[in-house]
């Protein structure tokens, strides 16, 4: 698969993004579909992006997280569609999707950790960006 990669438009890479955070645990929650739904639905950098393509960049994803240098490969696409200064962006909507269901485990961190390296995401930055993400998904 990894030679045959398609090509990602930037909001492609942004769904991926938070894909990638929910498949990271093996274990996509209804919460954090729902979140990354309700982004493609709200946010305004999906407003002309055809939401039929979120079936393909999630098997992508999912194809991806099953080869060797998958995660590598998908950071290669990320990179390549999507503006740098979208790069918050897409740490903002994967913090969202890691806080969506109320709990981000080992797994959904290390996965947010790679995403802030790869994307080079400001640690002063990335922390109010996960603090914002969990005060805006706290349940009573």
């Amino acid at each position: 698969m990894t030679d045959n990669l398609p090509s990602f438009s930037p909001c492609d890479a942004l769904v991926a993004i938070m894909v990638a955070v929910s498949a990271s645990d093996q274990n996509l929650r209804t919460a954090e579909l729902l979140a990354i739904e309700r982004a493609v639905n709200h946010t305004p950098v999906f407003a002309d992006y055809d939401i039929d393509r979120m079936r393909a960049v999630s098997q992508t994803v999912i194809t991806l997280f099953e080869e060797e240098d998958g995660l590598d490969a998908l950071f290669g696409l990320v990179r390549d569609a999507l503006p740098e200064r979208l790069y918050d962006t897409a740490y903002v909507l994967a913090c969202d999707v890691a806080a969506s269901d109320g709990r981000a485990g080992i797994i959904e961190t290390e996965m947010l950790a790679e995403i802030r390296d790869q994307l080079e995401i400001e640690r002063l930055h990335a922390g109010a960006i996960e603090f914002a993400a969990r005060a805006r998904h706290r349940a009573l």
